[in-house]
């Protein structure tokens, strides 16, 4: 039924009928009840409707009246509301007389999903005062806030399409929600504690311990006692344990088969998180952000928390409670707790109840879960500061899945993403979706999540691609995925999309200088790159410098263990030789490993050729005596970024080698003997030099080229340092510097390049 306004006389000067067409972030905001209230305050008849395209208004009044709307729709909408483009149209009155909202209508799906939000300062109110009804409500939202693209099954955004319908609304909500001034009115998740979802605490077998307040009570009183908790929360499960306890912390180590990677921390206040951490005013509006990411921060010294939290990170991952849910569990416990993904390694995080108690037994001591079934796995994000804006590492809660606009329709595709850090996204129109994190493809279990990620997407904008977009690797679980699929594959050279996902989000038309650096992505040479310089037209992709060719003895064994590939430098260098310099990377390997090792160099067996920037990281942290194994991606290179110290700006030696055509070879050799003969025994003190000296080969090959514009993306620029150094010597020598912002630099904004790298080479087909 309608929502219908009390009657409004139709006016005698009503000279127009004003057709609106919204599109956006607008469902899942209150932007119905909004308009709603704009227009009954300015007496205009007419109806507001929620479509799978947006929203669609139409009222009529007098040419003044019609144009103030207007402007106050932009001027005055719902905070998170994000308009992204306004059609109006003029037409001939129909002689409405009162103001509707109407039911949704179905459609062709292009209409915004919301990310889900955290909490907002009324629900945070309400949640804490013993007068209100909804009094520690673990479930607690308005259409300001709360779950949105986890609960929703299909557009258009109304309750009977969300994991809500389950739950009837008991009167009291009900007049909530068809209340047109109050601010749950259309809240899809509106609940209470006498008809919405509620808390359990189940034992490892499944059987219920407490319920309610009493569950919330004694999941902390496990948690204070140094016991591993399993909580359900938006997307998924966290595991918890008290992150003071360093005995807790080891254990949950153990069990979850995580060596040193970090673990991210939830505190219960921001103010609490400034006792342990800096934080700059950019991360403090990242903290306190609707999305509310997990935001890396520099810790103070001295240390804290035990060291076993990020060991050898002078970084914290922190976020603060988001759901009502964490609200309540973060007041009764007051202090900081592990919350890290409910996962094994490797695997996508659990999100039902059922399924983490097999998926999670052995780990978890106790599971306090709920009964709001979670319709798709959502991480939390993850976010930085970097050249003073706002960076996504990993874009999940809170950002996935709004779409990032192009200047003009692209015919609808779908890309598959990277092995790594997959994501995948769709074009409809001028929007491209791209989904929330969806991890590394190594696993059943993680390419079971990537299927059910396409067909989640391909369903919800019942999509019917003209072409499917995937990397060149061919043997990536995606590209194979592609491949067997019906429509025409496109296959996009790696680095290439990182390039055109960069552009794609900073609006930015070709030519373009795009430098890449990152561990590694299949060449068009068949063999690996990840140091390029590559120039992109309207014509394509041209490679015209890129990073001194080695070898990585072993394959994928090198990328775990840096010390052979930082003896495929010195051979590279010195042949033979080689392995007669005393480094700490020779002295890592048994005498009878060096003989395979230099076996497998001299005859290039399974040691495929890299211009890898990412392990040319690795190859000095391991000369340097840093890391000569890695216990997770990137685990060197972060080392050596974190081990950089003093305020040099002095670099080493390189050379380009230029033999007057494209590509330029970006020699490290001199680099790397300076190295060996550098005296100073600070290895902070090398580790800076060798930021600067990558810094300055950036701004060289950028002159030598000559764009004005150059974009730095791949997985090299979540280096603050390396990033910041680059665009400040860009900028110096007069380049317009691009980097990513909403969209991860990392493998996470592949599928966005893939997209763009498609649809060019559709529109170049069709002019042919």
């Amino acid at each position: 039924m309608p929502v219908r306004a009390t009657t409004i006389a139709t006016q005698s000067s009503c000279v127009a009928r004003l057709r609106v067409v919204i599109r956006g972030a607008v469902q899942g905001v209150g932007f119905r009840p909004f308009i709603y209230r704009l227009a009954t305050a300015a007496g205009l008849p007419g109806w507001v409707i929620n479509s799978a395209q947006g929203v669609f208004i139409e009222v009529e009044g007098e040419h003044d009246a019609l144009r103030e709307f207007l402007q106050r729709i932009e001027s005055d909408k719902p905070a998170i509301a994000h308009i992204y483009s306004l059609e109006p149209t003029y037409l001939d009155p129909v002689g409405f007389s009162q103001f509707e909202i109407r039911a949704s209508e179905g459609g062709e799906k292009t209409a915004l999903i919301l990310p889900d939000i955290a909490t907002c300062p009324d629900c945070l109110r309400e949640l804490n005062d013993p007068a209100d009804r909804r009094f520690r409500y673990p479930f607690t939202n308005c259409t300001n806030c709360g779950p949105r693209f986890t609960i929703i099954e299909a557009l258009p955004y109304d309750r009977p399409l969300t994991s809500m319908k389950k739950f009837g609304m008991c009167e009291a909500c009900s007049r909530e929600y068809h209340d047109p001034a109050d601010r749950r009115f259309h809240a899809q998740p509106n609940a209470c504690p006498v008809c919405g979802p509620h808390v359990e605490l189940w034992d490892t077998d499944g059987a219920v311990i407490a319920t309610h307040e009493t569950a919330l009570v004694r999941c902390a009183e496990a948690i204070k006692e140094g016991r591993i908790v399993a909580v359900k929360g938006l997307g998924g499960f966290h595991l918890m344990v008290d992150a003071r306890n360093e005995t807790a912390v080891l254990n949950l180590r153990a069990r979850k088969h995580r060596e040193e990677k970090p673990f991210a921390l939830m505190f219960p206040t921001s103010e609490l998180i400034a006792e342990h951490c800096e934080i700059s005013p950019v991360e403090n509006r990242l903290l306190r952000s609707p999305e509310s990411p997990i935001v890396l921060l520099r810790a103070r010294t001295p240390w804290m928390l035990p060291a076993a939290i990020a060991p050898g990170n002078p970084y914290l991952g922190v976020m603060l409670p988001y759901t009502p849910f964490h609200h309540l569990l973060m007041q009764e416990l007051g202090f900081p707790v592990v919350a890290t993904s409910g996962n094994l390694s490797e695997e996508p995080i659990c999100t039902d109840e059922s399924e983490a108690l097999t998926r999670l037994a052995g780990i978890a001591d106790l599971f306090l879960v709920h009964d709001r079934p979670i319709v798709r796995h959502v991480d939390d994000s993850i976010a930085r500061e970097m050249a003073g804006r706002e960076l996504v590492l990993r874009r999940a809660r809170g950002f996935a899945p709004l779409p990032v606009f192009v200047p003009e329709p692209l015919p609808p595709i779908a890309a598959v993403g990277a092995h790594q850090k997959n994501t995948v996204a769709v074009s409809v129109g001028e929007q491209i979706f791209v989904s929330q994190h969806i991890g590394d493809l190594e696993t059943e279990a993680s390419f079971s999540a990537f299927e059910r990620v396409i067909e989640a997407f391909n369903q919800m904008y019942e999509l019917h691609p003209e072409a499917s977009a995937c990397d060149m690797h061919p043997d990536y679980a995606s590209t194979k995925y592609a491949m067997e699929g019906a429509e025409p594959v496109l296959q996009v050279q790696h680095h290439h999309a990182h390039v055109l996902s960069c552009m794609a989000e900073n609006h930015l038309q070709a030519p373009v200088l795009g430098i890449a650096f990152d561990g590694s992505g299949f060449g068009a040479d068949s063999t690996i790159w990840g140091g390029e310089f590559l120039r992109v037209t309207d014509e394509g992709v041209d490679r015209v410098a890129h990073l001194r060719t080695f070898r990585l003895p072993g394959g994928e064994k090198a990328v775990r263990e840096p010390r052979r590939v930082a003896l495929a430098l010195l051979y590279e260098i010195f042949g033979e030789k080689a392995f007669e310099v005393d480094v700490p990377s020779t002295q890592a390997f048994l005498a009878a490993e060096l003989r395979v090792i230099r076996t497998m160099l001299k005859q290039g067996f399974n040691s495929p050729v890299t211009s890898s920037v990412g392990r040319l990281f690795d190859a000095i942290a391991s000369l340097i005596g840093l890391r000569q194994r890695c216990k997770f991606e990137g685990h060197a290179a972060m080392e050596l970024e974190f081990a950089i110290t003093g305020d040099t700006h002095e670099s080493f030696p390189y050379a380009i080698h230029d033999a007057g055509e494209f590509p330029l070879i970006c020699d490290w050799g001199p680099m790397v003997e300076a190295i060996l003969r550098e005296t100073s025994p600070s290895i902070g003190y090398i580790a800076r030099k060798f930021h600067n000296t990558i810094g300055r080969i950036v701004a060289d090959i950028a002159e030598r080229v000559g764009e004005a514009k150059v974009v730095l993306t791949g997985g090299c620029f979540q280096n603050r340092y390396l990033t910041e150094n680059c665009i400040q010597r860009l900028q110096a020598a007069g380049f317009q510097v691009y980097w990513h912002q909403r969209v991860p630099p990392n493998d996470g904004g592949i599928s966005l390049g893939q997209v763009m790298a498609a649809a060019a080479e559709l529109k170049r087909r069709h002019r042919r």
